[in-house]
């Protein structure tokens, strides 16, 4: 892969069942089991289907009217069943507002179309959950390793 196309993340644990995810621009988030603050696994993985629905959404829809108000509400059922862990009925809902007025008008207008687009092309999150890209764990080669 090339350099542009090639993401990332460092996790370090900071106590058992505690770590912080670092990104290369020096963010950083607490992820943990649910026992206090910090986020869990599958919180995290709601926010980034909501994080990256919204961010191509608001985009479209923005360069019309800046919206009154913009939430959203990202749910599901975590189960466990013969394949193991896992989420399913997964939900993104969005609560959006214009502005009264043609550029208010603009943006409800597109607002459907850019849900629809963020779904079916332009979410990587969304689009890799459902297009179910496999994941490979691996022990990385070092001083503790063989």
């Amino acid at each position: 892969m090339s350099s542009d196309t090639f993401r990332s993340v460092e996790i370090e644990r900071t106590s058992l069942g505690q770590y912080v995810v670092r990104n290369v621009r020096g963010g950083s988030i607490s992820v943990g089991t649910g026992e206090d603050g910090s986020f869990t696994p599958v919180e995290l993985l709601l926010a980034a289907i909501g994080g990256c629905t919204a961010i191509d959404v608001d985009h479209i829809t923005s360069r019309r009217a800046e919206p009154d108000r913009f939430s959203l509400r990202v749910s599901g059922d975590k189960i466990r069943d013969e394949s193991g862990n896992r989420m399913q009925n997964l939900k993104v809902e969005f609560t959006v507002t214009f502005p009264e007025g043609a550029e208010g008008d603009k943006a409800r207008e597109a607002l459907p179309r850019a849900l629809q687009q963020s779904h079916d092309r332009l979410c990587t999150v969304s689009r890799t959950v459902e297009l179910g890209t496999p994941v490979s764990t691996v022990q990385a080669a070092g001083p503790d390793h063989d």
